[in-house]
């Protein structure tokens, strides 16, 4: 199964938004997907239409419970192919929980073992911080999709990301690799946004997506009507920049070599 985190410790640059509609894009293009909401917020649970504090069971017991398996927490989703593993605000005790715990920062890996080949993909929606959840996210990955909003201080944080990055692949997972960083709330018109986004491209190269995703209403309005926009309105533009995207990432990891070429910041 292929795992991609979506990660980026600055909030508001659209990780749930792309966590919710990439999955639910992938799931729509006949792949089994799975959800993980990996932040004590809920939003993606939210997105899906589930009161975070009414549910029986959620990730949290999972990670925090070796007898309570990935699939008995998972809800359905109104995606076809798609299950959600929720959260709540629980799943923020966690890094007390198991302060003393050995090998804490593989519980999700062993979590997604549990689950076999019943799913071709997981898409993981990080906490805006680089904690234990992260920590668990990135070791468990392959991939890691880093959407950067195009505003001013789009850089900032991005080193101590690629530093986490970095030592997740020398000391947890060598296998992880940047599938690439995504361009959010992109408004074409703004000289600031066009700047931003050749910045970004100076910066990463390749590693930029070419599929970037526009300020769009109906991707904000979406989570409250308990959809992604890809049943909320599947003809939108945010809809169909998410499926391009989907497509962009296919199911082929990319080379290494193309990570190798990042300037680090």
């Amino acid at each position: 199964m292929r795992t991609l985190s979506i990660a980026n410790q600055k909030g508001g640059c659209g990780k749930t938004t792309t966590a919710v509609n990439l999955a639910a894009a992938l799931a729509q293009t006949g792949h089994k997907a799975i959800l993980i909401d990996l932040d004590p917020q809920g939003h993606a649970t939210l997105a899906f239409g589930y009161a975070p504090d009414r549910l029986e069971r959620t990730i949290y017991d999972s990670l925090r419970d070796s007898r309570i398996s990935l699939s008995d927490v998972l809800q359905f989703t109104n995606v076809k192919g798609l299950a959600l593993a929720p959260s709540n605000i629980l799943l923020s005790g966690l890094e007390t929980d198991m302060a003393f715990f050995q090998g804490r920062e593989s519980l999700l890996s062993d979590c997604l073992r549990s689950l076999g080949e019943a799913y071709d993909v997981c898409i993981i929606d990080c906490s805006p911080s680089l904690n234990v959840l992260t920590l668990n996210a990135l070791v468990a990955s392959s991939d890691v999709v880093i959407p950067v909003q195009t505003h001013y201080y789009a850089l900032e944080g991005l080193r101590q990301l690629l530093e986490t990055i970095d030592v997740v692949n020398e000391r947890f997972n060598p296998a992880l690799q940047i599938a690439g960083v995504l361009l959010t709330f992109v408004e074409d018109r703004t000289r600031l946004s066009r700047d931003v986004q050749q910045q970004m491209k100076d910066f990463f190269g390749s590693l930029v997506f070419e599929t970037v995703i526009h300020r769009n209403i109906r991707l904000a309005e979406a989570p409250s009507a308990g959809q992604s926009c890809m049943t909320y309105d599947p003809h939108s533009k945010g809809a169909q920049e998410y499926r391009r995207l989907a497509r962009e990432i296919g199911y082929e990891i990319r080379t290494r070599t193309a990570q190798e070429s990042i300037i680090h910041i």
